[in-house]
C-alpha cells in the first residue's frame, strides 16, 4: 500500500492560485492511478481530476476544466493539482487517492481507490 501526504492548501481570494501536492512513500507511486477528490462540509466526496500512472492520460470534472491541472513526476513520487481563477465554490477539503490498476482509463469513483492522504482545506474568499 502506498501512503499520501497532501500539502499546498490554504486561504486565497477569488481568482487566485493554489498548488496542490501529494507526496506518496511505501510502494512506488508510478505503479498508481492518482486522483484528487474535495468534500465541503455536509457534502460527498465528489471527483475532481485523475492522472493515470504513466501520466499521459487525464480526466478533469467539467467546473474546473481549463482552471485545474493535474500533473504528476514520478521520480519525485509527487502528485499536483495547479488550481488557477479559483471561485468560492472551490473551497472544500482536498483528497489525494490511489489505485493500483492495469486501466487505460483512471477512475472518478472514489470507492474504487485503495490509498487516500489527510485531506487539505483550500479556502477561497469573495
Amino acid at each position: 500500500q502506498v501512503q499520501l501526504v497532501e500539502s499546498g492548501g490554504g486561504l486565497v481570494q477569488a481568482g487566485g492560485s493554489l498548488r496542490l501536492s501529494c507526496a506518496a512513500s511505501g510502494r512506488t507511486s508510478s505503479t498508481y492511478d492518482m486522483g484528487w477528490f474535495r468534500q465541503a462540509p455536509g457534502k460527498e466526496r465528489l471527483f475532481v481530476a485523475a492522472i493515470n500512472r504513466k501520466g499521459g492520460i487525464v480526466r478533469v470534472e467539467d467546473s474546473v476544466k481549463g482552471r485545474f491541472t493535474i500533473s504528476r513526476d514520478n521520480a519525485k513520487n509527487t502528485v499536483y493539482l495547479q488550481m488557477n481563477s479559483l471561485k468560492p465554490e472551490d473551497t472544500a477539503a482536498y483528497y489525494c487517492a490511489a489505485r493500483s490498476s492495469q486501466s487505460i482509463l483512471p477512475t472518478t469513483t472514489p470507492e474504487r481507490y485503495d490509498s487516500w492522504g489527510q485531506g487539505t482545506q483550500v479556502t477561497v474568499s469573495s
